[in-house]
């Protein structure tokens, strides 16, 4: 669940990313066996729904992004939602993907359309998905009768009953919330509820990995920490914690974990702030921050799920609902803030920020040479960064020449790294953009700093 009993803060960011960081527990996902998605060589898929600081970017519908790696994110039908519930509350938090038996889908969403906690609604919404292009049989699905919420619902293939557990949040007898469990075939109907894991504390979010070398794996949210459980089994009340907790500068919840090429990525969700680490071992339950440059979530993601998918289905998702029609940059040496207009002035900010359409670019051939390209703003698209007196300003296209020049740059290897960009001045060639006090700016470039600053990824 993106709350709980005690919600995280509207608004922090965590610092020191590039160290390691051991952590005692993991979040967790998926449905098989630990090495699913890198034995095929999958891509993924990523359901959330949308979040931003003053609520400009706030959507309650199933959103969609696709990966490659795991890592690098592009958002689907423009960061627009796909689907959007027509019962309950009229919205969704926390959507979970499900690959049946049968290679279709199941798409279940917590019954919640805002901030509103102390709502106890008993049902989640449901979608059944041939191919996650299309949502149907969309239906409202009772789990308990209890006066209180269901959060938070994530499913698994229990081999052993032939059915499917629905595992969820919910407060029962004990007065705090546990993770409760319904067993189906159909998501139609369901058996009557039961506690699943009930460590003696409110928990929430909670999440499996299934046979990791015979050993299953349950992650959940204590407070505004992660706490990990095990069990040889997948029977209720057979889990017990085996760590002591990850609280990282204020706390973090929404645990995901995806293996990619023989790594394993936890991700965690700081209020719609995604932070990721790494290990080759998820027995260890020891992790290491991941650097920042390598991934990219989607544009003001909120509690995600990621799936591994065949090709073909990504492909197809792509077809159907399209790439981006903009960018974004984000910094080399400061990997946490993406360029951005502000008051006219461009600039480098941390993500995330409202308004988020400030940091959103298209890229388009250059005003002064179609070799080149400028940056249209996506929300003033009359305006464009230019250069003046070296600083980068968002200023209203005058047609003049000195504009077209002063608003066009070629794009090149990236100065500290090729793999990346840099953007040298069309009518100042021995200048490149570079952020200087976290301004955009156009200057001579002879230094490792220099060239660090001059350098951004151009992704979505």
């Amino acid at each position: 669940m993106s709350a709980s009993a005690t919600p995280l803060p509207s608004r922090r960011l965590f610092l020191g990313m590039a160290t390691a960081v051991p952590l005692s527990m993991t979040g967790a996902l998926t449905i098989g066996s630990q090495s699913a998605a890198a034995a095929t060589g999958s891509p993924f898929v990523m359901g959330y729904f949308t979040q931003s600081p003053r609520g400009l970017g706030t959507d309650y519908g199933l959103h969609l992004a696709v990966s490659t790696d795991a890592l690098q994110w592009m958002p689907l039908n423009q960061n627009n939602a796909v689907v959007t519930p027509t019962g309950g509350t009229g919205g969704l938090r926390d959507p979970f993907i499900l690959p049946k038996q049968d290679g279709t889908f199941v798409v279940m969403a917590t019954d919640l359309k805002g901030t509103n906690w102390n709502l106890q609604s008993q049902y989640i919404h449901v979608w059944d998905s041939a191919d996650l292009r299309s949502f149907d049989n969309y239906r409202l699905l009772k789990l308990h009768s209890m006066a209180t919420h269901t959060w938070a619902p994530e499913a698994f293939w229990d081999a052993s009953r032939g059915q499917y557990a629905i595992i969820y949040s919910s407060v029962n007898s004990s007065g705090h919330n546990v993770i409760m469990v319904n067993y189906t075939t159909d998501f139609k109907t369901v058996t009557a509820p039961q506690v699943f894991f009930d460590p003696g504390y409110d928990i929430i979010d909670g999440s499996l990995a299934l046979g990791v070398n015979g050993v299953n794996y349950l992650y959940f949210k204590r407070n505004n920490a992660l706490v990990g459980a095990r069990s040889t089994s997948l029977d209720p009340g057979s889990f017990t914690v085996f760590t002591s907790g990850l609280a990282p500068q204020g706390g973090i919840e929404g645990p995901i974990l995806a293996q990619a090429s023989g790594t394993w990525y936890l991700w965690g969700d700081a209020n719609a702030l995604f932070y990721a680490w790494q290990t080759s071992d998820l027995s260890t339950g020891t992790w290491t921050a991941t650097d920042r440059r390598i991934y990219t979530q989607p544009l003001n993601s909120k509690h995600a799920d990621i799936k591994p998918i065949p090709q073909t289905v990504y492909d197809n998702m792509v077809a159907k609902w399209g790439r981006p029609a903009w960018n974004r940059l984000k910094s080399y040496n400061f990997p946490d803030r993406y360029w951005r207009h502000a008051d006219y002035i461009g600039r480098i900010d941390p993500y995330p920020f409202d308004p988020y359409t400030d940091s959103q670019w298209k890229l388009v051939p250059g005003l002064a040479e179609s070799s080149g390209v400028s940056f249209q703003s996506v929300n003033q698209p009359t305006r464009y960064l230019r250069h003046s007196y070296y600083q980068l300003r968002l200023d209203a296209n005058d047609g003049t020449t000195t504009f077209a020049k002063d608003a066009t740059f070629h794009k090149t290897a990236g100065l500290a790294d090729p793999s990346w960009s840099s953007f040298r001045s069309y009518n100042y060639p021995d200048r490149y953009i570079r952020h200087y006090d976290y301004v955009l700016r156009i200057d001579p470039i002879s230094t490792a700093g220099g060239r660090a600053d001059a350098t951004f990824s151009v992704w979505y």
